[in-house]
């Protein structure tokens, strides 16, 4: 695939698929990167290179920046491991009773947030680092998502819980996906009024937080991540969205291997990049929303057949892609 003038593919990419690409908070220059290669890479985007690895025992699930200077990530070994980039050394945080699914930081209430299989969310005090309490959640987590001090949990059975990280002892909303199948992705709004939720069948769901009548009238739902082939239309998953943080706009990827850009507000599609190799599994703006992070890498759809190489790539993004439109 040749990549455009505004695009480029990572060096030294992951040896097996990609589950995370997430930027530093504090710089577009550094990537995080999970792998099923059982490793976390960080890159220096800026100089197209990697700059360490450490490993897992076994596939890494998910990764996020504590702080510009630590890793946290976890997967199917179960540990939840934090890694500090300046000595390159490892610290075992704790552990789930299976895989680890979800790993995100909230900055709000200072603390790391984990979703496993285990049907339970667990919070982690990052300077100790110990846990800070254990949460039960009535299925399998599948994703997750923190809206300032809220925390918006993804799980099987297309259950959709909100809680209060200030307060976890109760679970602030119960919801259904408004979504008929199985719930794939929920990332939050960088204005942390709703949420943006996407399927296994070609949809997404935008959601809002305030249970009033009036708010929830906003809410909606459409198809995406569909082609026709011969006449007949396939359905793909929506693994990946990112938000850019300025404009509250989003990324969606899919299957098909597309991304597309979303202006919620105007209900419209922005732009729809070229195809890329093979699906997306995973995206991310950087902090200051001129790149993004795109993760081509087969998930397995069709079993284990051949499949283009997985890659990374860093795209620059602008305004006229990303920015809503004034009506």
């Amino acid at each position: 695939m040749m990549t455009g003038p505004n695009e480029f593919k990572l060096n030294q990419g992951p040896d097996d698929s990609i589950s995370a690409v997430k930027f530093s908070p504090s710089s577009s220059q550094f990537l995080l990167v999970s792998s099923w290669d059982c490793t976390v890479r960080l890159y220096d985007v800026s100089g197209n290179s990697m700059r360490m690895k450490y490993q897992h025992l076994a596939p890494v699930l998910d990764c996020a920046f504590y702080d510009p200077t630590h890793a946290w990530s976890g997967g199917l070994d179960n540990q939840l491991k934090t890694h500090d980039l300046n000595t390159d050394q490892d610290t075992i945080v704790g552990t789930h009773d299976a895989p680890i699914r979800c790993v995100e930081y909230c900055p709000e209430v200072n603390v790391m947030v984990t979703g496993s299989w285990d049907m339970s969310v667990r919070l982690w005090d990052p300077r100790t680092p110990c846990n800070a309490g254990t949460f039960t959640q009535p299925e399998k987590v599948y994703t997750l998502s923190v809206a300032g001090d809220r925390l918006i949990v993804g799980t099987a059975g297309r259950r959709v819980l909100v809680w209060d990280l200030r307060n976890m002892g109760y679970v602030q909303q119960r919801r259904e996906s408004s979504l008929k199948y199985q719930t794939r992705c929920i990332r939050a709004f960088p204005n942390k009024q709703g949420y943006v939720l996407s399927s296994i069948e070609g949809r997404v769901a935008v959601e809002y937080l305030d249970p009033s009548l009036e708010v929830q009238k906003k809410k909606y739902a459409f198809k995406c991540h569909r082609l026709k082939e011969n006449g007949i239309e396939q359905v793909y998953p929506v693994n990946a969205i990112s938000f850019h943080s300025v404009h509250n706009t989003f990324a969606t990827g899919g299957s098909d291997g597309f991304v597309n850009i979303w202006d919620p507000f105007n209900k419209k599609r922005l732009c729809q990049f070229h195809r890329y190799p093979t699906s997306i599994a995973s995206l991310a703006f950087s902090n200051d929303g001129s790149l993004l992070a795109i993760a081509s890498s087969y998930m397995q759809e069709q079993g284990d057949i051949s499949h283009p190489a997985d890659a990374i790539f860093i795209r620059q993004v602008t305004d006229a892609e990303t920015k809503p439109k004034s009506t």
